[in-house]
């Protein structure tokens, strides 16, 4: 794997990843939100659901905690669909061979399998808002 160790201060710098800002137990977790408590604080962190990003592309945080786990400061709640263990994880390990196959892949042509086109193994979707005023 090639890294360049800095995958988990950019995962933070995304501004994807719910951390908590200090040391506590989760009290309540579901798709929408986190209630965390803290010295008999209860801090309700609200959850990023389908979201467009500035690049139009969808931004959505899934909760990496259970109910009752104690966290403690700088721990990751929630993150993306980019981040994995409080890092970033872009792309998925695929088999690659370099081959001549029947001539389909002459000079710059690369062949892939109908695999990862029908299961979405590289499927991804934008966000585009549009507009209408009508007179």
């Amino acid at each position: 794997i090639v890294g360049t160790g800095l995958e988990g201060q950019t995962a933070l710098d995304s501004g994807i990843s719910a951390i908590a800002e200090r040391k506590g137990k989760i009290i309540y977790t579901d798709t929408q939100k986190i209630i965390f408590s803290s010295n008999g604080d209860t801090l309700s962190i609200p959850l990023v659901m389908y979201q467009r990003s500035n690049k139009n592309t969808c931004m959505h945080q899934k909760t990496q905690v259970q109910r009752g786990k104690y966290m403690k400061k700088g721990q990751i709640l929630a993150g993306g669909a980019a981040t994995a263990g409080g890092e970033l994880a872009l792309g998925k390990n695929v088999l690659v061979a370099y081959m001549p196959w029947e001539g389909y892949n002459f000079e710059d042509a690369v062949l892939i399998s109908e695999r990862l086109v029908y299961e979405d193994i590289y499927t991804s979707f934008h966000i585009r808002k549009y507009e209408i005023q009508t007179h």
